[in-house]
């Protein structure tokens, strides 16, 4: 069943036919209420007493007003400590839509107070990210409450104000909130790729789906076949899909910002649309969650959706190789050495370890393609939820201001990043007799970072990030703005990077 669309609005006034009125407090703005009615200012005392609402971040109460408010229901948020960080406003929000949707709440209206444009941006985000479910294949499957609309009601004294300047200010709010909205969706666009079942979303599908975004947006959509693929020495997204009956393909999608096609950004993103191991076969407990591992070309077509919205000037170039990477006669194995579209040779320790194999040739194609500075994403591998749970992507660069420009919007989206180190020592651990590098090292040391290193040696000099969210692309429990399943974590971090000046 299709969600319904969220409105946002800032321009309503009358609060009646609205469900619920939102108040976001800190735990100093408790006894600041005096302004409520007073029968429902002893209630929130009452709960205050009773520590049930107490101010705390992800507390969230909702009061029945029994007439004595204009709207039916009061929600409390908790906001926690001043100063209330931006993504404390995004996951308070993400509490609002949550409660909403179980107390059967649709329409809310939120008091919004002048000058907090990036507050709204906040809320509007949490609001969308939040009310956030994954598609059912069930066949009575209803939703029983959704979550349509959103009213921000400006708390400023109109009549103080030039009305100029009032209407400059409700066209930068309203432009914020849009802006806002944009971002989200890309990120629940990429939530449902990353959910999308594996026999409903092959190699083919994500081709149709770069195809869909270019007919939109007017991007230029290059996808080649198996047979190109070959043809144009791109051996290792051969390999690793040549096991399967779903051919591969090597997707492309161009965007021209600027007025000249140079100093274009590369994005290279992992479409592995399921992970058996191949040979180096899976342990069967979890592997369903692989239809996951095309989180990174998940996280890049939502990046493409906004960029065709937004239209920043800045040239991109994205990069998406695709396969299976399935166990059959066909398959590619551990002792196989095999060349790439960069020349090098690649002695193949583990089939497992297919998605470095396949970013190889993304990476030097993104290259070819006109890139000068290259971020490949992936869910590349388990170590680096050893190291990072699933609380922060792991990142691996070979230019420190390169990565520092990304570190600064993952700060601002409120996705978390962790840099590991890139010594010569974890590259010594990828030599080959056989070939020039080989894909795993026979330990189980520093898998996320000789990984990530693994496809920088394909970047070359080329400024290059890697970013491993193979710990924060999909997780087993929802946690604040982050469903269960797929996450698109790094949209809004890849769009902030993109869409904001240098």
């Amino acid at each position: 069943m299709k969600q319904t669309e969220l409105i946002f609005s800032t321009t309503q006034t009358d609060l009646s036919g609205y469900d619920g009125w939102v108040l976001f407090l800190h735990q100093q703005e408790l006894a600041q209420l005096t302004w409520l009615e007073p029968k429902l200012g002893e209630t929130i005392e009452r709960l205050k007493q009773k520590k049930q609402f107490t101010g705390a971040l992800h507390e969230v109460e909702v009061i029945p007003t029994h007439g004595l408010f204009p709207t039916p229901f009061l929600l409390l948020v908790g906001l926690g400590h001043a100063p209330i960080s931006l993504q404390a406003w995004r996951e308070a929000a993400a509490d609002v839509a949550k409660a909403a949707l179980k107390t059967h709440l649709s329409r809310l209206a939120v008091r919004l107070v002048v000058g907090q444009q990036e507050i709204a941006a906040a809320l509007t985000e949490g609001f969308l990210l939040g009310s956030y479910r994954i598609k059912s294949y069930q066949r009575d499957v209803k939703y029983s409450s959704l979550l349509q609309e959103i009213v921000f009601l400006d708390d400023r004294d109109v009549q103080t104000q030039q009305e100029q300047a009032k209407e400059q200010a409700e066209v930068n709010l309203n432009q914020v909130i849009e802006h806002a909205v944009i971002y989200a969706k890309a990120t629940n666009y990429a939530r449902d790729l990353t959910n999308t079942p594996s026999n409903l979303l092959i190699p083919e599908s994500l081709a149709e789906e770069a195809r869909k975004l270019a007919l939109q947006f007017g991007f230029e959509c290059i996808v080649h076949n198996e047979q190109e693929i070959v043809e144009m020495g791109m051996y290792g997204l051969h390999h690793v899909g040549k096991g399967s009956i779903n051919p591969p393909r090597m997707i492309v999608l161009k965007y021209q910002g600027l007025e000249e096609w140079k100093d274009a950004l590369g994005l290279v993103g992992k479409g592995i649309t399921f992970d058996t191991g191949g040979i180096s076969l899976k342990k069967a407990e979890g592997m369903e969650e692989m239809i996951s591992d095309m989180g990174g070309a998940a996280v890049l077509l939502g990046v493409m959706q906004a960029v065709g919205k937004l239209r920043p000037k800045i040239n991109l170039v994205v990069v998406i190789p695709a396969a299976e990477n399935m166990p059959s006669a066909n398959a590619y194995k551990p002792g196989d050495v095999i060349p790439t579209l960069s020349g090098r040779t690649v002695e193949v320790t583990n089939t497992d370890a297919e998605g470095r194999i396949v970013l190889a040739d993304g990476v030097t194609y993104a290259k070819q393609l006109g890139a000068v500075r290259v971020i490949d994403i992936a869910t590349l591998t388990g170590a680096v939820l050893v190291a990072l749970g699933d609380v922060a992507t792991g990142a691996v660069t070979n230019n420190e201001a390169f990565l520092r420009k990304l570190l600064y919007a993952s700060e601002l989206s409120g996705e978390k990043i962790w840099q590991f180190p890139a010594y010569p020592e974890y590259k010594e651990m990828l030599k080959s007799q056989v070939a020039d590098i080989k894909n795993a090292t026979s330990q189980r040391w520093a898998g996320s970072i000789t990984g990530g290193l693994f496809i920088g040696t394909f970047a070359e000099e080329t400024p290059w990030i890697h970013l491993d969210t193979g710990g924060t692309a999909w997780l087993l429990h929802e946690r604040g703005l982050e469903p269960k399943g797929g996450t698109g974590a790094m949209v809004r971090t890849l769009l902030t990077m993109i869409c904001s000046p240098d």
